[in-house]
């Protein structure tokens, strides 16, 4: 019988050490890409809710601008925003703003929606703000839908990235 130069005992207690080693290693990494993935998930459903909150601004003032009434408008927002539950934590306005020889009035304005929120545009009878953009010519109309949405967090980690990062209200508005 051939004796090896080589020690078994000694080779046998470095991987003994070295799979302790291995465990903790996973462990860091498995905690890493966790908060990875739950970061990725909420980051990704705050872009595409703000994505649907633009479309729906969008569909709103085309509506509005085709002849459909403020009031049927803001219904069909709402119908029509799913995923996004406007009713529960959303707020849908429909504004119409006259310009009268320069000065911009509030002709019409419908909200609806279960998350309380004024227009950024102005009240129904009084005086409109709106960007120089969209301020419509002398006699005309120019009819602005604002989306402001609740987001909330699905994770852990995006509840804690709510307080600093991701929005906890998602707002968007459109001019026709």
């Amino acid at each position: 019988m051939a004796v090896s130069g080589h020690d078994d005992t000694r080779r046998r207690k470095i991987n003994a050490d070295d799979s302790g080693q291995a465990l903790v290693e996973f462990a860091i990494a498995a905690i890493i890409m966790l908060i990875l993935v739950f970061g990725l998930i909420d980051f990704s459903r705050a872009i595409y809710d703000q994505q649907v909150i633009t479309n729906l601004t969008g569909e709103g003032c085309s509506m509005s601008s085709r002849g459909t009434s403020l009031t049927d408008t803001v219904t069909s927002v709402i119908l029509s925003s799913a995923p996004l539950n406007l009713n529960a934590s959303g707020r849908v306005i429909a504004t119409s703003v006259f310009n009268n020889n320069g000065v911009l009035q509030v002709t019409g304005q419908v909200s609806q929606g279960g998350f309380v929120a004024a227009s950024r545009i102005g009240v129904s009878g009084g005086l409109a703000h709106l960007p120089p953009a969209a301020v419509p010519q002398v006699n005309q109309t120019v009819f602005v839908t604002e989306v402001y949405y609740q987001y909330s967090s699905l994770t852990p980690i995006g509840k804690l990235l709510s307080r600093t990062i991701l929005p906890s209200q998602m707002y968007d508005v459109a001019y026709y």
